[in-house]
This record gives C-alpha cells, structure tokens and sequence, in this order.
C-alpha cells in the first residue's frame, strides 16, 4: 500500500523540522521543500555563522533535516513573486499611511499558496507546515481553529487562508506544546542552544522598519506637520510613513505631557498627536474579508476579535456594511487601531476569518 504524499515547507526553523519528523513517523511520504523569499545563503560565509544568524530560511538545517530522514528537499527561488505580494505591499502601505502585516500577505500570497499550487503542479495531495494552528475535520466540512498552546497559536497570521485549501493542508505541531517540539527537535540532533525563534520581520531582521523603508522607499522622507486633536501645529515630522497610532518614542516633540500618533492622514501629509486616552475606540470598520465561515459578515454577530498578534481576542459585535465590510462594536474600547492590520474573528477556538482595519475618517479624531 502507497504512503499518502504531502508536500512540506521547510524553514529550517525547529517547527518545520519537527514537523518533517511527525510526518514520517504517521507514515506521510515526504516532500520537502524551502520557498526562497529573500537573501540566499552565501555557504562561504555561513560556515562561520550559528544556524540563526543566517538568512530568513535556514536552508543549512533544513538540508541537514531532510538527509536525516531520508526524504527528497529541494529550493525554489520565490525572491520575485514575494518581492511583488509582500515587500512592495509593505511599502506601498505605509507610504500610503498604514501598517500592513507582511507576516499574512506572505502566507496568503506567496507561502501556503505556493506550496498549493506546487503540490497540484506535482499530484501530492497534501500540503504541510510547521505553523501552530489545528485543522478539524467536521459533518460540515474542515474548520481552522486555534494550537493547542495558546502561546505560540499563529491563527492570526493564517486567517487569510482560502477554505478550499483546508481539507489538503497538515499542521502537525499545532496540537502539540512547544517544549514537546523542543524535545523532538534535540532528538533530531538540531542545536537548541543555537536556536532562537524570530521575532522579526525577515526582511527588515538588520535594522528596524523604518531604516529599510528609508533605504527602499527614499520618497518616503516626506516632511510635514504635527497636529494636536484640534489642529494646532506642534512641529515638523520626517514622513508618515515612519509613524504608527500608539507610537510615543521618536517623535522629537517636547510638551508638557506625554504625546501618542492618535493617526496618519496622508491626504494632508500630518501627523495627529495627542494623550493616552485618546488612543482608546470602540469602533472599526474592516474591509477585504477573507470567509472561513461562509455566514461572515452576512448579519449581525457576537464575536471574540484580535486586533494585534500579540493581544488577546476581546468581545465584539460586528454588523454588515456592504458585501466586503463590517463594522466592529468592541464591548471594550481598544488602545491603538492601526489601518492596515488585520482584525481576526473568533468563536471559541474557531477561526471564523478577518480583514483589513481600515482608516478613520480625519473627523473623527
């Protein structure tokens, strides 16, 4: 009898490695492969390096995974396809005064929809990941749903995932503990002393984001003005795009009290600073909807909602404005909205699907 085939991703990262392990002991026929995103490794000088220092995908461990394993690894250069979905997207949107998370378009656009198509280019009928997320297989169909540890569930970042993809896809460390995938991970061999996980955008890993927009992007230098919440000038800014709501550090401005980017209007080029509370909104309205839930959006609905990664989901309700948008009604006020992130919706453990914050009305602040 013919082992199931399923394509994996592989980092290099001790998830995807662990990964690769599960998949050979529940008797998958693996296929591995790297989606080269960005810098190739220089093997010169990566010798000298620690696995983490090297580049965004650790091509070195995952070579050395799949040798230990015995199963097929390849590289495939995405450099291009994810300069155009994820690093143009990047800049654009903050050029344009919003705060876009590569993190998902990366897995929308260019990871998880390049291992789909490669697999129906190849007839392997399964796609796998290292991602801590959980597919269900229900009556009605798969759902996605949160990792069992709740530390470490990238939910958020995968929300974007079309539905017609779940019943292919395999997340084998998503129902695990991260101190178990350690545990497998030493047992494969890989130095955990030399392993780190990222927390950082992989592309801006050298410097912060607003020294790689300055390098990408130099229009971006674009002087304007700050504005208190009634339009008084308070000073001169660098460009909006080098500014985020809730920021506080970096913006050069002395007052007699503590001053946050409430918002970025580019349509007048200025900055709006002003007072912790004032960061505080009980609305949203998100646009470009991605379903996982065919009912999203259609009516009225209570809902659990992450606004950020790094937040908990907070109460909500969410009322339809058109056929792409809904308006959000947060139980509780919520510190900091950024256009441009991404707002995930929840019931219980089930990912329902998300969209794209979008911006204020420049009366409303």
């Amino acid at each position: 009898m013919s082992r199931p085939r399923v394509l994996l991703g592989m980092s290099g990262g001790v998830d995807s490695s662990v990964a690769a392990a599960l998949l050979v002991r529940q008797g998958y026929d693996v296929h591995g492969v790297t989606l080269q995103v960005w810098e190739h490794e220089d093997d010169t000088v990566a010798a000298s390096k620690k696995w983490q220092e090297r580049g965004c995908c650790k091509i070195g461990i995952a070579k050395f995974v799949a040798q230990k394993l015995k199963i097929p690894y390849e590289v495939i250069d995405q450099r291009r396809t994810f300069r155009h979905n994820v690093i143009d997207d990047f800049l654009q949107g903050y050029l344009a005064g919003t705060t876009p998370n590569p993190c998902v378009r990366c897995n929308e656009r260019v990871k998880l929809r390049g291992l789909i198509d490669l697999a129906a280019e190849r007839g392997i009928p399964y796609v796998a990941t290292g991602h801590y997320v959980c597919v269900r297989h229900e009556p009605g169909g798969p759902t996605l749903h949160r990792a069992v540890d709740p530390k470490k569930d990238q939910s958020y970042f995968l929300y974007r995932l079309s539905a017609a993809w779940l019943p292919q896809l395999r997340f084998p460390v998503g129902t695990m503990h991260k101190s178990e995938v350690w545990q497998e991970a030493e047992a494969l061999g890989l130095p955990a002393d030399e392993l780190k996980e990222s927390q950082e955008i992989c592309f801006v890993s050298h410097g912060d984001y607003r020294t790689f927009i300055e390098k990408e992007a130099p229009d971006a230098k674009r002087p304007g003005a700050f504005v208190d919440e009634s339009g008084q000038h308070l000073g001169n800014h660098d460009g909006i795009a080098f500014y985020t709501p809730g920021q506080r550090r970096g913006l050069g401005i002395a007052a007699g009290q503590r001053l946050y980017v409430q918002q970025v209007q580019p349509a007048t080029n200025t900055v709006v600073l002003g007072p912790k509370d004032s960061l505080l909104r009980s609305t949203c309205d998100v646009a470009d909807l991605n379903r996982l839930d065919s009912g999203l959006g259609h009516s009225p609905a209570e809902v659990q909602v992450k606004v950020r990664y790094a937040t908990p989901a907070t109460p909500a309700t969410l009322h339809p404005l058109d056929a792409t948008t809904v308006r959000i009604h947060f139980h509780t006020p919520q510190r900091a909205l950024s256009p441009g992130q991404s707002a995930v919706f929840y019931r219980d453990d089930r990912v329902l699907g998300g969209g794209i914050i979008q911006p204020f009305a420049p009366a409303s602040c």
